[in-house]
């Protein structure tokens, strides 16, 4: 998924084909609010106006270095997932093992999206910490990271959903709905603070 252009990924992901879709989205999204984060951070550092934030600076762009790769590889992640679901939709219902086969394929399918709403948590932290510390030149892009990092989340969270939904497990499906149900909380408010104080610096 990484080595496609933009151009390709996008004509794939408007066909009728299953992959690359909302999973790869929201990663991709995802990716992108890492690399602004990125950006923001090289536009900061060695800035004598930001001196007292250098070390956090510093290892800002060391952690967006990797979380960026980390979260595009969950494009292809997500692709992968999806390959057992469908040869386990594709079981004939009355063939013995059926159930068992498309329940961890379910499990597996939901596994992706999930890591992504989890990686981004670390994003949406270094959100919140940008839009104190970052360029006021580059500020606007924090905001931009700030709903990339929303969206990508809110986009991932239906990909786990869809698949618990299905999942005989309830006590399973119940656990990582929970568990997605707060992420996306947590990580929504944060990015909704961020942007709003990225927005009312920029609209005084």
């Amino acid at each position: 998924m990484r080595e496609k252009s933009i151009d390709l990924f996008l004509e794939e992901l408007s066909s009728g084909a299953p992959v690359p879709g909302g999973g790869g989205a929201s990663a991709l999204m995802g990716s992108v609010s890492s690399a602004l984060c990125s950006m923001v951070a090289n536009l900061t550092t060695g800035k004598k106006k930001y001196a007292e934030y250098q070390g956090d600076i510093d290892r800002i762009l060391q952690d967006t270095a990797v979380l960026t790769g980390k979260i595009a590889d969950l494009m292809q992640k997500d692709a992968d997932a999806f390959e057992p679901l469908a040869g386990a939709y594709s079981i004939p219902k009355e063939e013995p093992g059926r159930d068992e086969k498309l329940e961890s394929a379910l499990k597996v399918a939901s596994g992706a999206p999930y890591e992504i709403v989890e990686t981004m948590n670390e994003v949406s932290l270094i959100i919140e910490e940008l839009s104190v510390k970052g360029s006021r030149l580059a500020i606007s892009d924090v905001g931009v990271a700030a709903a990339a990092c929303k969206a990508a989340v809110c986009g991932a969270s239906m990909n786990v959903y869809i698949n618990t939904k299905l999942m005989k497990d309830r006590e399973y499906a119940s656990e990582l709905n929970k568990k997605t149900d707060d992420l996306v909380k947590t990580i929504s408010d944060r990015c909704d603070k961020a942007y709003e104080l990225v927005l009312g610096g920029l609209k005084v």
